[in-house]
């Protein structure tokens, strides 16, 4: 089940937000953000793969890694783990060329998982500027999440 970006919460108007269903439990879902092997497998928008450099999965631990587009682009990352709440929720501060707050929520619904995804920048107009860019890999990094999840239920 998907659910439409949005940037018109009347609580933020510096936030991208959005929500997935998908057919895994919590534990499932959060063990694919826990483990580098699987993260990689999925983070980023369709096209990209990640390689990691660093991971340090903990709270204030560095999280630093490239995104290499399609075109043979290197895009490098540098993050943050915030909190950790194993199951429940993950915040990733990214800390290089454009700031943000992701705040990843999990839980039971449905017999599934609802994955949160509230994507905070400093401001509006950063909000602004980034949503043509942002709003669509979001669903993309959601859509490899699903897929990852479904191989790892038919193995």
């Amino acid at each position: 089940m998907k659910h439409a970006m949005s940037t018109d919460s009347a609580e933020d108007i510096r936030a991208l937000c959005t929500a997935r269903v998908v057919p895994a439990t919590p534990e499932a879902v959060f063990a694919a953000i826990a483990a580098p092997e699987r993260l990689a497998r999925w983070w980023g928008p369709n096209g990209f793969r990640s390689s990691f450099e660093t991971f340090d999965f903990r709270p204030g631990g560095d999280w630093i890694f490239t995104l290499h587009g399609p075109d043979g682009s290197d895009y490098p990352q540098v993050c943050r783990f915030i909190e950790i709440v194993p199951d429940r929720r993950v915040v990733i501060e990214h800390l290089n060329v454009h700031w943000f707050e992701l705040v990843l929520t999990l839980a039971a619904q449905d017999g599934g998982t609802r994955v949160g995804w509230r994507q905070t920048f400093p401001d509006a107009e950063s909000c602004a500027r980034m949503a043509p860019l942002c709003a669509p890999s979001n669903e993309q990094n959601l859509d490899r999440l699903a897929a990852v999840l479904a191989e790892a239920r038919e193995r």
